[in-house]
């Protein structure tokens, strides 16, 4: 597999929450970089084109859109 990632991701285990249209849904934040970040979500979800990603004791909030799917991980691009 051909890695495209521009910076290293690092492994965390932190509870998130994603929101989009007033909803929020519970994920778990499984890696991390400057970039963007994989979140494992309790069941398959129809995500936005962008949407919100929320660690509420890093106070960290960033837009987000999804780059790739697998089931009920989903990889994620920070939006400027």
């Amino acid at each position: 597999m051909i890695e495209r990632r521009t910076a290293q991701r690092h492994r965390v285990f932190k509870g998130g929450t994603i929101t989009f249209e007033n909803n929020g849904i519970a994920c778990t934040v499984r890696n991390m970089s400057a970039g963007g970040a994989a979140i494992d979500l309790d069941a398959p979800v129809t995500l936005p084109q962008s949407f919100t990603l929320s660690i509420a004791r890093d106070d960290f909030v960033r837009k987000c859109r999804t780059v790739w799917r697998s089931d009920k991980r989903v990889g994620l691009a920070f939006v400027q």
